[in-house]
């Protein structure tokens, strides 16, 4: 018999490694809990996580990542490289600080995230900024069809409630609060449904929505395309559902959006966005949340909690972990 090649793909135990590198962001983050300074904030969080990226044992490539401020090129941007080089090529998606006015407003729900999946099996879009978003558990599934884009809000949600045997009344739904959704939050109300207000982190209310636990029914609304990217990879190891669309939200954006070749009426699901089953996803907590608690700094010792999703298994690990903290000299 002949041996065959065996196919390239990524160590079992690398979402143990990823969640490092959100541990780390998210310990030097929550340090500025309610300080007001989201830009300190996130220069810590990217150093932190781009030391601890660069210590794996993979060749990723930044497909989502952290943009410099000002015309400065990130050391987390899109198309920077990540790792030792010596493991496999993977794409990175990273959000250091998922929910900055979250964070220096000292609210609940931000979060530390990244995510990772074999080379060239995430969509790209640029220079599109702004996407329609809807997601769901495992639950609503394939029920979640195309049309629910363009169906009133009243109709999708009756949908998602019979396939989850609930009431529409007794729907939960995840929206940023922007003035674009207005219309939106009034339709949701208007049926009855509650209403989650978010000034920021639709990371983590895709999360929530494609969880089993059912503190959140539903994600709706726009948001931008890279948080979706990063969602989706969430989504599709959760085996949730998930329905996006190119949503510009200026006339110079839908011209370049247009002028780049990108259909603004494809819809999307999240198989569609990553191609691959070999995806990680890692997430830390850095204030509490619904989601995550976040850091707690107890004298020496500071404690995380953090998620681990593998796509192949849809196996879903809750992690607590304590760090003894360097002392300053």
């Amino acid at each position: 018999m002949h041996n065959l090649p065996e196919t390239p793909h990524i160590p079992r135990n690398l979402g143990l490694d990823l969640v490092r590198s959100t541990e780390t962001a998210a310990l030097a983050a929550a340090r500025f809990m309610g300080l007001g300074k989201p830009e300190e904030a996130d220069d810590a969080a990217i150093q932190a996580m781009h030391a601890t990226l660069d210590s794996l044992d993979l060749d990723g490539t930044i497909v989502v990542g952290e943009e410099g401020r000002l015309g400065d090129v990130s050391d987390l941007g899109s198309g920077q490289r990540v790792g030792t080089g010596k493991g496999p090529a993977v794409d990175v998606v990273l959000d250091p600080i998922d929910g900055r006015r979250l964070l220096a407003s000292g609210q609940s729900g931000a979060i530390s995230v990244a995510a990772l999946a074999p080379l060239k099996t995430m969509w790209t879009c640029s220079p599109a900024n702004y996407m329609e978003k809807i997601v769901a558990n495992q639950q609503v599934g394939e029920a979640l069809i195309p049309e629910c884009l363009d169906a009133p809000a009243a109709w999708t949600l009756s949908l998602i409630a019979r396939q989850k045997s609930k009431k529409v009344q007794d729907l939960v739904v995840f929206i940023l609060d922007r003035p674009r959704h207005r219309d939106l939050i009034d339709e949701i109300r208007a049926v009855g449904a509650r209403v989650i207000l978010q000034q920021d982190g639709d990371i983590a209310g895709a999360l929530l929505a494609a969880s089993s636990n059912d503190k959140v029914d539903v994600l709706m609304g726009i948001g931008g395309v890279e948080e979706g990217i990063i969602a989706a990879c969430g989504v599709k190891a959760l085996g949730g559902a998930m329905l996006v669309r190119l949503a510009p939200q200026s006339a110079i954006e839908q011209k370049q959006v247009q002028e780049a070749g990108l259909d603004l009426t494809q819809i999307l699901s999240s198989d569609e966005l990553i191609t691959s089953e070999e995806v990680f996803f890692a997430a830390t907590g850095i204030t509490d949340g619904p989601l995550l608690d976040g850091v707690h700094f107890r004298g020496r010792l500071a404690e995380t909690h953090s998620l681990i999703l593998r796509g192949q298994t849809h196996t879903r690990r809750f992690v607590r972990a304590e760090h003894l903290l360097q002392e300053k000299t």
